[in-house]
């Protein structure tokens, strides 16, 4: 007796999860073969055929829905602000501004007929800049509008002004050249359109960019329904009544749609809330603080070299986050950038903050389980819009920077000629230069990529400072006080950190605290003989101030710490003369001066030639081998001027 052939109900089954699973088209239609392999009867497989069909359906309807929820919260919110207005100009600002955010053009304007003039004239604008394009009036059929009005089709061209489609007009090209237009997508505004009718066309809504550009589909149908919008609005505005029903039909429209999507809520939700962030201005700590809600993990963001940018618990507090490894979060970036997805790493989830191909930041989640795919969309979304408010914060501190370094070059090439005035203008710009500062000086190989490193090198961190480019190199102006690290320590940590971030060595020299433009602009010369002896004294890539280049340093700096200089210098020979009375100092004197000659130098001082040797003994003891190498004995022959100018009486 032959066994019972397989039955279908798995396939059937299988079909069910993929369906819910979002699974692609191909993995449905694999089902039919693999119940055919497996031998399911052919009565069976017919049935499971057909359930594949209607597997395949509704996943088509199912995407088209969500696409179409996508463009109806969009509608939707436009619907809340025209039903929040009563004022016609009001209602049409708010669709004219809303199809300039949806599309993301520069510009969007809204013309409507005259009947009395027989024209056409521009109503209402937002992005303009020209105020001759804002007044601008057309005769019935020119341009790009007058082909929409005329055949009640949209039309886009992305050059208007090759485009040969449109009666060109000297009024409209200067008023289009005027405002900088070149990429134009125009639709008609439609009233009482319907089946086999166009309706009539009581105006035209346009979106415009100042760069050539190529609308999608997409997008003129997205435009398209803010026309249809707008031209209800305006027949509404005289009738509310109307209003209130087109409203109350968008709102249960999008009841409907949004009861087909529960599954979607959530994100949809949380891209509400990020969305809100941005769109009030906020930073990227709040971003922090909403993803770690939402997630329930905590979340520290860093910027490319490691530095934490923010750090945030699950209930909104705020943490202590240290640096992480730049090195393993390179790898990481670059792992989530290739697979355009975040990743998950040692017990972390990371998501690159991408500008282009520029890493701004990576979003670090600390948690071990991983995520699901609808907190995994969340997690990437807020990525993005990370890089919006980087984007949005690193532009408005390059605009601020430029501005005030500015003032640098005038404190730096004339600071003499009005120094209130140079201190009146720091104010005005956020800068008190009556306030201690340090002043570097950094320059490396390849100059394009220092001034961009230098402006990250002041945005990433909590250092409060400007940069400017000055005389081929980059001059950085650093707030400082009496608890903060000293000039070498700072330059030593901004050689490796602009190193890092110009991707090639930087050599970093540093002066101050200075106050007051007299003080700051000899700190700049200071800072700049200093990096003029670094780059002779081999030191690329490294950091320094005068006073940590030795003699140099001496001469360099103008003598600003003979004292320290000699003490250092000579310290030891110093101690040990004065403990045990004895007279190493005189005798390294006599030495250098009797130029290396035991002979004369025991005549100088006047002892046996063996006592001289037994003295040299002892002081090669206390300074080390290399006491009588020629840089370090020109070192010390300096220090035993100095410290004889200094009126020291001599044991």
């Amino acid at each position: 007796m032959s066994e019972p052939s397989p039955s279908a109900a798995p396939h059937l089954r299988h079909l069910f999860d993929l369906l819910a699973d979002d699974a692609p088209a191909e993995a449905l239609g694999a089902v039919l073969p693999t119940a055919r392999a497996d031998g399911v009867a052919e009565g069976e497989l017919a049935e499971v055929e057909r359930a594949t069909a209607v597997a395949l359906r509704i996943r088509g309807a199912l995407r088209q829905h969500r696409r179409r929820e996508l463009q109806l919260t969009a509608l939707f919110d436009t619907a809340g602000d025209l039903a929040a207005s009563r004022d016609l100009d009001d209602v049409l600002k708010a669709i004219v501004r809303r199809a300039r955010m949806l599309l993301g053009t520069d510009t969007a304007y809204l013309t409507l007929p005259d009947e009395e003039a027989g024209d056409t004239y521009m109503r209402v604008t937002d992005g303009s800049v020209s105020l001759l394009f804002q007044r601008l009036r057309l005769e019935l059929g020119e341009g790009l509008g007058g082909l929409v009005a005329q055949t009640a089709s949209p039309y886009a061209t992305p050059d208007y002004r090759t485009d040969e489609r449109f009666r060109h007009t000297h009024n409209i090209n200067a008023g289009v050249l005027d405002e900088g237009l070149v990429a134009i997508l125009g639709v008609p505004l439609l009233l009482g359109s319907s089946r086999g009718g166009t309706g009539k066309v009581i105006g035209v809504l346009f979106a415009a960019d100042r760069a050539p550009r190529v609308f999608s589909p997409d997008e003129v149908a997205l435009l398209c329904s803010l026309a249809a919008h707008a031209a209800i609005a305006i027949d509404t505005a005289r009738a509310l009544a109307d209003t209130t029903s087109a409203l109350a039909e968008l709102a249960a429209a999008n009841a409907s749609v949004r009861a087909h999507s529960a599954a979607m809520r959530r994100a949809e939700e949380s891209h509400d809330r990020l969305t809100d962030l941005v769109l009030r201005g906020r930073d990227v700590k709040d971003v922090a603080a909403a993803v770690a809600g939402l997630l329930d993990s905590p979340l520290t963001i860093h910027d490319p070299g490691g530095r934490p940018l923010a750090a945030v618990r699950p209930d909104g507090t705020g943490f202590a986050a240290d640096s992480m490894d730049a090195g393993w979060l390179a790898e990481a970036a670059e792992e989530s950038r290739t697979g355009a997805r975040a990743v998950h790493r040692d017990g972390r989830v990371v998501c690159a903050v991408l500008a282009g191909q520029e890493l701004l930041a990576g979003l670090v989640l600390h948690r071990s389980r991983r995520l699901d795919d609808s907190d995994r969309r969340l997690f990437e979304r807020s990525a993005v819009v990370t890089g919006l408010l980087l984007l949005l914060r690193r532009t408005v501190a390059e605009t601020e920077n430029r501005i005030r370094g500015e003032l640098i070059a005038d404190l730096l090439t004339d600071s003499g000629r009005d120094p209130a005035g140079l201190a009146e203008r720091g104010r005005r710009l956020g800068i008190d230069l009556d306030r201690p500062h340090l002043l570097l000086v950094a320059e490396t190989g390849a100059r394009e990529r220092l001034a961009p490193a230098a402006m990250r090198y002041l945005f990433g961190g909590d250092i409060h400072g400007v940069s400017a480019e000055h005389a081929g190199g980059v001059v950085l102006l650093i707030e400082a006080d009496g608890s903060g690290p000293a000039a070498g320590t700072v330059a030593r940590s901004a050689a490796a950190q602009l190193g890092q971030l110009a991707q090639g060595p930087v050599t970093v020299a540093a002066a101050g605290p200075a106050r007051g433009p007299r003080e700051l602009a000899a700190a700049y010369a200071e800072a700049a003989r200093c990096l003029r002896a670094m780059r002779v004294l081999g030191r690329t890539g490294e950091g320094a101030c005068v006073d940590e280049l030795g003699f140099l340093g001496v001469v360099l700096g103008n003598g600003q710490d003979i004292g320290g200089f000699v003490s250092v210098t000579l310290g030891p020979l110093l101690e040990y003369d004065a403990q045990r009375g004895t007279h190493l100092v005189r005798t390294l004197g006599a030495y250098f001066g009797a130029g290396g000659s035991l002979i004369r130098a025991k005549d100088e001082l006047h002892v046996h030639v063996n006592t001289v040797v037994q003295r040299l003994d002892r002081i090669q003891v206390l300074l080390g081998r290399d006491w009588n190498e020629p840089d370090r004995a020109l070192e010390l022959q300096l220090a035993l001027r100095l410290h004889l100018l200094s009126g020291v009486p001599e044991r």
